[in-house]
């Protein structure tokens, strides 16, 4: 029905009504275009096996409809491989279930608040592992109820343990700032109003963190596991979406006492700035903010803040759309033989993202550049005069992209991201040329 009204996406993501700031979403459900329910089951084949190449252009055509968001982008984010059928899909499943479900027990037995629908805001021990004596501070944990352990039987239980190893030091320390990070996450939700929503986040959070050491916890992860905390039901299916979307991120949250990682694609923002937009660049220098630290939220969060919680997911799957390599899952994976049978060595192109088809044609050794480092630059070009006539200070440089919250569309930056992409590379190769 090409005439249908395009039908809004807020009801799927109910906002609380005291809740009046919350930019109101751009994304609209359109027939024809979105990948709806009917277009998603006619992608498999009868053994389950997904042509992904249809899908990536419905998806880059209108999103994904929020009924199936989560199971596409199981796929996406390369969870499950095209090829695989619905039994190897179960199977594998059903393993990743059991691994994450021992990842928490483990948890559990050094922490007994993991799993126990409960959460803490406030530090169970002392930066030298001597657990907090004052169970007050532990309070925090039992309002809601729950079936864990009450303030005195954790501390008790910490103590009992004796010495405890670095690792597990390092965990607990991080696990109240965890707490304190999701009672701040997308609160203006219903869906958050539930304790057993906030527990699920915390839990799995908390789990990443200790499986994960080099990164742990840092603020901002809390935006990107989220979603998938709504968008699927099964806690431990949302950790490994979680799991897949960190390792393309991780690096970004990588510090050492010297640098932090999120530095390398503030580098690589300011050679593309450089080279797209010369006069932008130098302005933005002169004004001391040729390190670009300003555009760190956007690269951490990849713009959570800066759109509706609906739009974002959209801008997100676009991205990942845009983006797609066939091989992600074995890059991923270490694939089961019946899995391995499956992998197809030649691919066609259409099994790409647009975005990654472009990066194909460039021969270099070098990884090619995320396509988030291209919406940042996107948003500071279309800013590019605001920025030269208004901004004065690294202050007003701040002002000016705060100003762009709610009023961007997801679709529309993904498609000029893509320009400018098409701009650097083919400035970079002229220049390589000569």
């Amino acid at each position: 029905m090409w005439g249908a009204p395009a039908e809004p996406a807020d009801s799927y993501y109910e906002v609380r009504p005291e809740c009046t700031d919350v930019p109101v979403t751009k994304f609209k459900i359109k027939p024809g275009k979105t990948l709806s329910v009917r277009k998603w089951q006619t992608s498999f084949a009868p053994d389950g096996q997904l042509d992904i190449g249809k899908t990536l252009n419905r998806i880059h055509r209108g999103g994904i409809h929020p009924t199936i968001r989560g199971e596409v982008w199981e796929f996406l984010l390369g969870c499950f491989d095209p090829k695989s059928t619905y039994e190897e899909r179960e199977q594998l499943r059903q393993q990743r279930r059991e691994q994450y479900q021992k990842w928490k027990n483990d948890c559990r037995e050094i922490f007994p608040v993991v799993g126990s629908g409960q959460f803490i805001t406030a530090p169970v021990i002392t930066e030298d592992g001597q657990p907090i004596q004052d169970p007050l501070v532990l309070l925090e944990a039992n309002n809601a109820g729950g079936d864990g352990p009450n303030s005195t039987e954790i501390v008790q239980e910490l103590i009992n343990r004796g010495p405890l190893d670095k690792k597990i030091i390092d965990w607990l320390l991080l696990l109240h700032q965890i707490g304190l990070d999701v009672k701040r996450t997308d609160r203006s939700l219903v869906f958050y109003e539930k304790q057993e929503n906030l527990s699920k986040l915390w839990d799995i959070l908390a789990v990443y963190a200790w499986i994960d050491t080099d990164v742990g916890y840092c603020q901002g992860m809390s935006d990107l596991c989220s979603p998938m905390i709504i968008l699927l039901d099964d806690e431990a299916d949302s950790f490994w979406c979680f799991e897949r979307l960190m390792r393309r991120l991780r690096g970004n949250f990588r510090c050492t006492e010297s640098s932090v990682g999120v530095e390398a694609q503030l580098s690589h923002l300011a050679a593309v700035t450089q080279v797209i937009d010369p006069k932008l660049h130098q302005h933005l220098e002169t004004l001391g903010g040729g390190d670009y630290l300003f555009a760190v939220r956007m690269l951490m969060v990849l713009f959570r803040r800066e759109f509706s919680f609906c739009d974002s997911l959209y801008l997100w799957e676009m991205m990942w759309a845009l983006e797609y390599d066939p091989d992600l899952f074995y890059l991923y994976e270490e694939p089961t033989p019946s899995l391995e049978e499956t992998k197809k060595k030649a691919k066609s192109m259409r099994h790409y993202g647009k975005f990654e088809r472009e990066n194909m044609k460039i021969k270099t050794d070098e990884a090619p550049l995320p396509i988030s480092v291209f919406l940042v630059a996107s948003v500071l070009k279309e800013k590019s005069t605001k920025l030269l006539q208004e901004a004065r200070g690294l202050d007003d440089v701040v002002k000016i992209l705060n100003d762009i919250t709610g009023s961007l569309d997801a679709k529309k930056a993904c498609n000029e991201a893509i320009k400018l992409h098409k701009k650097y590379l083919k400035k970079v190769l002229l220049v390589s040329f000569l």
